[in-house]
Formats: C-alpha cells, sequence, structure tokens
C-alpha cells in the first residue's frame, strides 16, 4: 500500500500548493470599487454558467451510470458506476475551483499591472496556477484512491503481485481481479470524459458566441474598441473567457490526463502485471511535484519578456519529471523483472530485457508534446511568418485573410503528424527492446504519461491567458492609463501562444491514448487485426472518418446561431437605450440579457453533440465489434488532424487580428484591421469550440468501447 500512499501524497503535495497560491492570490489588493465591480459581473455570470451546466450534465450522468450499472451487471457495472460518477465529481469540482480563482484574479491582475509588469505576471501566473495543480492533484488523487479501495482493500494485490487466480466480491457478485484494471478504472476516466465532453462544447459555444458577437457588432459595426462598456457583450465575453478557456480547457486537460494514466494502467496490468499498472501512477506523481516545484521558476523581470519567465517554468518541470523518471523506471522494472499474463486467451511469459527502452517512451512522448507545441506556436505567433502573411493579405480584404488561414491550417498537421507517428513509432520500438512480447503496446501509454506528466504546469501557464485577457477588459473598462493596458496586453499576447502550446499538447496526448484504449479494445473483444476487405470494418472506417465533420458542423453552426441572437440584442440595446452607444456618463447596457442568451444557447446546442457522441460507438459495438474497430480507426485519424488544423487556424487568424491592432498594417480601424476582424471571427469557432472538442472526441469514443466492451459480441 505505501508505493499508491506515495502517490495520494504527491496529489496532496500539489493540491496543498494550489490551495496556498488560492491564498495568496485572494490576499492581493483587487483595485478600486469599479474594477471590483466589474469583476463581480464576471464572477456571477461564470459561475451561473457553470452551475447551469452542470445541473444539465448530471441528468446525462445519472442516466449513463444507471445504463452501465444495468447493462454491464455481469461484469461489475455498478462498481463501475460509481467510480464513473467520482471521476466526473472530481473533474467537475476541478473546473469550479479554478473558475472561482481566476475570475477574482482578473481585477488583483489589473490592479498589480498599475505597479509593474512581474507583479501582474505573478498575480496572473499564480491564479492560474490553482487550476493547474487542482486538475493535477484531483486527476492523481482519484486514479490512486481507486487503487487503494478496488485493490487493496480487498485483498486482491500482495508485495507488489495481483495474487494469482484472485476474485473480490461486491454487491453479491464474484469478479476476477483483471475486471478493476481494464473495467472500473477506465470507468472512472470515463467520468471524467463525461464532463470534459459538455464542459468543453457548452463552454466553447458560449465563449466563441460571446467574442463573436461582441466582435461583429462593436468593433465593425459601431466602431467601439475592444473591451469598450459601451459595448453591451462585454461582460458577456469576459464571462466566456473563463467558462470556455479556464473551466472547460482544465475539463479538457483533466479527462487527457486522467485518460493518459489510465490506459497505460490497464495495458500495464495486462502485459506486465500489478508493477506496469503502477508505473503510470507513479510517472503522474513525480511529474506532480516537479510541476509544484516548477511553478517557483515563473518570476518576471522589469524589462523581460513574460513568455521567457513561463517557459522557464514549463521547461523546468519537464527537465526535473524526465529526472525522477529514470530512476522510476529504473527501480521498478530492473533488468530480469519476470511476468506471466494472459494475452487473447494465450498464456505468456515475457521478462524485462532492457527498462531503459520504458524510459526512452516516456521521454520521447514528452519531447513529441512539446515539438507539437512548438510547431503549433509557429503557425499561430506573429513572430512567426505564417501570421504576419495572414495580416498582409488582410489589405485585399476578408476572403484572403480567410484563405490564407485556412491554408495555414491546414500545412499545420504535417509537422503535428509527423512528430506524433515518431512518438509512436519510436516508443513502440523501445517498448520491445525493452521487453518483447507486450512491451511496445504498453510503451506507447508511456508516451501519452510522459506527454502530460507535467500537466500540472502545462493548464496554470494556459490558465493564465485567460486571467490575462480579463484583466485588460477590465483595465479598459475601469479607464486605465495606457501604460497601464499596455502591460496587460503583453501579458494577455503570450496568452495568446500559451493556449496554442497548451491545445497542442491535449491534442497530441489525445492520439496517443485513444491508441492505447484502442489496443484495450481490441484485447476485451479478441480482436487480433482489422481487415480492410472487411465489408463491416470499411463501413466502420468510413461512418468513422465522416462523424468529426459532422460534430464539427453541429458545433460551429451552434456558434452561429448563438451569435446571431446575440448581435440583435446588442443592436436593440444600441437603438432602444439612450446614450449608450455615445458614451454617456452612467448610461449602462443591459449585460445581464446578453450573459442569459449565451448561457441558455450554449446549454442547449451542446445536448445533441455530445449525446451522438455517447451513443455512436455503442450502437456501433452491438452491430458488429468488427465495425466498431474500423469506427474508431476512422474517426481517430481523421479527428487529430480535424483538431490540429482548426485549433491552429483559428490561432492564427486571432494573432494575425492582434498582430494589425499592435500598429502594423494601417492599425486599428484600417480596412486591413476590419478584414484581419472577420477572419478571427470565423477562427473563434474554430480554436476554441470545434477543433479543441475533437480530441476530447476522440477519447471519450475509445473508452466508451473498452467500458461497453462486454455488450460487443457480435463479429
Amino acid at each position: 500500500m505505501s508505493y499508491v500512499l506515495v502517490a495520494i501524497a504527491c496529489a496532496l503535495v500539489g493540491l496543498g500548493t494550489a490551495g496556498y497560491y488560492a491564498m495568496w492570490v485572494l490576499k492581493q489588493d483587487a483595485g478600486t470599487p469599479l474594477m471590483q465591480k466589474i469583476s463581480k459581473h464576471i464572477q456571477e455570470g461564470a459561475l451561473a454558467f457553470l452551475t447551469r451546466e452542470y445541473r444539465v450534465i448530471a441528468i446525462v450522468l445519472v442516466a449513463v451510470a444507471i445504463a452501465m450499472g444495468v447493462f454491464l451487471s455481469a461484469s461489475g457495472g455498478w462498481v463501475m458506476s460509481i467510480a464513473y460518477l467520482i471521476g466526473a465529481v472530481f473533474s467537475g469540482s476541478a473546473g469550479f475551483i479554478g473558475l472561482t480563482i481566476a475570475t477574482r484574479a482578473n481585477s488583483r491582475t489589473t490592479q498589480a499591472a498599475t505597479k509593474s509588469m512581474p507583479k501582474a505576471l505573478e498575480v496572473a501566473f499564480r491564479g492560474g496556477a490553482v487550476m493547474g495543480l487542482t486538475v493535477a492533484g484531483l486527476g492523481l488523487l482519484g486514479v490512486s484512491l481507486c487503487f487503494i479501495v478496488l485493490l487493496y482493500a480487498t485483498g486482491l494485490v500482495k508485495d507488489l503481485a495481483i495474487v494469482e487466480g484472485a476474485a473480490w466480491s461486491i454487491f453479491g457478485m464474484t469478479l476476477p481481479a483483471s475486471t478493476i484494471f481494464s473495467d472500473v478504472i477506465p470507468g472512472f476516466g470515463l467520468g471524467a470524459s463525461t464532463i470534459a465532453l459538455f464542459a468543453r462544447v457548452g463552454g466553447g459555444i458560449y465563449t466563441k458566441a460571446a467574442d463573436v458577437g461582441a466582435d461583429l457588432v462593436g468593433k465593425v459595426e459601431a466602431g467601439i474598441p475592444e473591451d469598450d462598456p459601451r459595448n453591451p457583450a462585454v461582460i458577456a465575453d469576459n464571462v466566456g473567457d473563463n467558462v470556455g478557456d479556464v473551466a472547460g480547457m482544465g475539463a479538457d486537460l483533466y479527462e487527457s490526463y486522467v485518460g493518459a494514466i489510465v490506459a497505460p494502467l490497464a495495458l500495464g496490468a495486462l502485459y506486465l502485471g500489478f508493477k506496469g499498472a503502477l508505473l503510470p501512477v507513479l510517472i503522474a506523481a513525480v511529474g506532480m511535484v516537479c510541476s509544484a516545484i516548477a511553478t517557483l521558476f515563473v518570476r518576471g523581470k522589469e524589462d523581460g519578456h513574460p513568455g521567457r519567465a513561463l517557459s522557464t517554468g514549463t521547461y523546468g518541470a519537464a527537465i526535473l519529471t524526465l529526472i525522477a523518471c529514470y530512476f522510476l523506471v529504473m527501480w521498478l522494472l530492473p533488468v530480469g523483472t519476470a511476468f506471466t499474463s494472459v494475452v487473447a486467451g494465450a498464456t505468456v511469459s515475457h521478462a524485462v530485457v532492457n527498462p531503459l527502452g520504458f524510459f526512452i517512451a516516456i521521454f520521447v512522448g514528452l519531447a513529441a508534446g512539446m515539438a507539437i507545441g512548438q510547431a503549433s506556436e509557429i503557425y499561430t505567433s506573429d513572430a512567426y511568418s505564417a501570421v504576419k502573411k495572414i495580416a498582409e493579405a488582410g489589405k485585399t480584404g476578408p476572403a484572403t485573410v480567410i484563405l490564407s488561414g485556412l491554408a495555414t491550417g491546414m500545412q499545420s498537421t504535417a509537422a503535428s503528424i509527423v512528430f506524433l507517428v515518431i512518438a509512436m513509432g519510436v516508443s513502440y520500438y523501445a517498448g520491445n527492446w525493452a521487453m518483447p512480447d507486450g512491451g511496445g503496446i504498453f510503451a506507447v501509454g508511456l508516451s501519452a504519461i510522459g506527454m502530460l506528466a507535467t500537466t500540472g504546469i502545462v493548464v496554470a501557464v494556459d490558465a493564465y491567458g485567460p486571467i490575462a485577457d480579463n484583466a485588460g477588459g477590465i483595465s479598459e473598462m475601469s479607464h486605465q492609463g495606457p501604460e497601464v493596458r499596455a502591460i496587460t496586453d503583453s501579458l494577455d499576447s503570450v496568452g495568446n501562444t500559451t493556449a496554442a502550446i497548451a491545445k497542442g499538447f491535449a491534442i497530441a496526448s489525445a492520439a496517443v491514448t485513444a491508441l492505447a484504449y484502442f489496443q484495450l479494445y481490441a484485447s476485451k473483444v479478441g480482436l487480433t487485426t482489422i481487415d480492410i476487405l472487411d465489408n463491416k470494418v470499411i463501413i466502420g472506417l468510413f461512418i468513422g472518418g465522416m462523424f468529426p465533420f459532422l460534430f464539427s458542423s453541429m458545433a460551429i453552426n451552434a456558434v452561429g446561431r448563438a451569435a446571431q441572437a446575440r448581435i440583435e440584442e446588442v443592436r436593440r440595446q444600441f437603438r432602444e437605450i439612450t446614450g449608450l452607444r455615445e458614451g454617456v456618463e452612467g448610461v449602462e447596457g443591459e449585460y445581464g440579457k446578453c450573459v442569459d442568451i449565451a448561457t441558455s444557447a450554449a446549454l442547449r446546442e451542446m445536448v445533441l453533440p455530445a449525446s451522438l457522441t455517447v451513443a455512436l460507438p455503442i450502437i456501433m459495438g452491438l452491430w458488429s465489434k468488427s465495425a466498431l474497430g474500423g469506427f474508431l480507426a476512422g474517426s481517430l485519424v481523421v479527428g487529430f488532424l480535424l483538431a490540429i488544423f482548426m485549433a491552429n487556424a483559428g490561432g492564427a487568424w486571432d494573432n494575425a487580428k492582434k498582430y494589425v491592432e499592435g500598429g502594423q498594417l494601417g492599425g486599428k480601424n484600417s480596412d486591413t484591421h476590419k478584414a484581419t476582424v472577420v477572419g478571427d471571427t470565423v477562427g473563434d469557432p474554430f480554436k476554441d469550440t470545434a477543433g479543441p472538442s475533437m480530441n476530447i472526441l476522440i477519447k471519450v469514443m475509445s473508452v466508451i468501447a473498452v467500458v461497453f466492451a462486454p455488450l460487443f459480441t457480435r463479429g
């Protein structure tokens, strides 16, 4: 039990650090009464949305939990449903805690910017660190508790080995030990995935409907600057930054993190016994501690660039984690460690030949995640040529801006695919070198946890972005001087890049984790090959390849419909509220109505695409397990490519607009600027709604296939 207790202790270190940062942020000066008033509006709108969203999700959670209990009762369905609900509660809690602190850190960051850039950076980053360390801490704690409760409490594991032929009884059922690894703990991961799917889709629809509505009426039609209090949609826009980019992205990476632990955990148990299940948990544990330590490395300098400070923390965590993982692998799986496992019905004996191969897989996974993140930065940062070319295209109108952005997004998929397949290939061969007969598949799973071992600081850096964005909005609305806005803008511009890098990490890990889940599904249903000459497999491939496009169209159309309602409301207020558009002192827009429109639309629109994601794999599997294999393969390839394409195209359009707003090519209110604003509004649902939803989509469908595998008996 001591080994799992170490993981729990590491999770508590992360959560304790998050608690310290939360208290530190709340002790900072919240700013002038006007700053606090604006921040209060954002807090209330964000928490109101989250509360209403969780009520809708709760209905789905209960329905799925009951279905798992009833239809999978013969294989521990009710136990699995409990793990499922616990996973969902932990995920929801991480979002609530992170959002609560982020919406209070915004005005404090603005106030800190009146003093210095380093102080503002410190407040924004520590506000984001609460989200990052809470996400990783609760994820690691949840998986570790599954071990404690479901393994040690039932006596299935002694001296780091599964008791041969052991079974456990609960709720009147007697189940084999393997059920714990292949069913119950993946059930915990499915709970996290369900929350993430709805939070990402719902939050993405909200934030982009708010953003598009505010930009098109405010900037393009009325010529009002961004974040100007005359725009009735401005509060809803700032609320959207939090529900989409804090709660939504937090749930996204929480689900990625849990999935990256659970998938290799189950594969490790299959091929290497309990030590194989324990290794991914301990990798996450050391990554948790290293991320907490690395948050101390983030220190701004008065004449320095905030991006360098954030990069120091990110790369510092990665280096510390790799050093710790080397010693961890060498200790837990030394040369000669022997295992006996049952794979595809056959008993196989194997031994670790060289544990260095498993460490190489972890290293390659982390390196690939950073490389894909760096590729995202190259295609989305205005420091590079791709974004500048999109801005240049604005000279000839919005059509060429859109064409240039689409081409940039498509081109960016090539580098990401190359890095991904190199990681998969090297990990597989390194794993087989470490342990023939199963080491390769396990090592691919280890590369996924390698990518996300430092989730604590990756999410911290990502959640910093919307806090800095909100701080800039509060600066504008509270009439701070240009020197304050210059500081918040510098923090915000870095936030756009960190968001792109975090999306790269999430998308890359999604592909590898989904592949590990796919292997686990194949093992559970006895699927040894995918024959593309099989009619059922071909049908599954085409339907699987189609679904990411269908899902994306639903999400983008939902943003369009919600934005139209917002635009009409803003126009109405400009017509009917005398003095609003002119900025007469004392005249305010009806901010609450814009918030309510976006909230209602997001909650209504998220149900159908999310429900289809849950239902389709089950329908395909009930028809044919081979067809479901083809379906998962098709959705994995197409979903990954779409995710990279849309995330990078959207980020490039956004930063092309900001590049012009920075004074290039005519600056604000020029024709070039208006063209790039149109490109940005097209890119908004790409990068923050449909694109990020793809990585959750492919993992949700894969883990559903694993959990409901006992139902899939037809060939």
